[in-house]
């Protein structure tokens, strides 16, 4: 069974600056803050920034991996996602809006390759 499970790791720890927190994935490391309404310095990207982009980026390439399974026709992706949230309670999203601009297919096939990744 466990040969069948993908890991992925992410280590975060305190900088020693309030708000801020260092990041490290594999050999990559970077920085995220908490927004000044949360009382961090917000000069980096914050945790709902960096959640946002994992989901567009995971949208993009899907899409780009369902295009080239499916030999439809495919130049590029582009995603647009925008979270909303209540000031009151910030760990919940009210809602997430993601948009797809896709280049080389139809518009059917382009609308099919949105419907397989929101299928999953």
């Amino acid at each position: 069974m466990s040969g069948d499970l993908l890991i992925n790791q992410v280590r975060s720890y305190s900088s020693g600056t309030p708000g801020r927190c260092l990041n490290s994935v594999r050999s990559h490391h970077f920085v995220i803050d908490e927004p000044p309404y949360a009382g961090g310095p917000g000069e980096e990207i914050t945790p709902a920034d960096a959640f946002l982009a994992g989901v567009s980026a995971c949208g993009v390439l899907l899409v780009e991996t369902f295009a080239r399974q499916s030999q439809i026709p495919f130049r590029r992706a582009e995603a647009t996602i925008e979270g909303v949230r209540n000031k009151a309670d910030t760990s919940r999203f009210e809602r997430v809006t993601i948009r797809f601009q896709i280049e080389g297919p139809t518009m059917a096939q382009a609308a099919e390759l949105v419907e397989r990744y929101k299928s999953r």
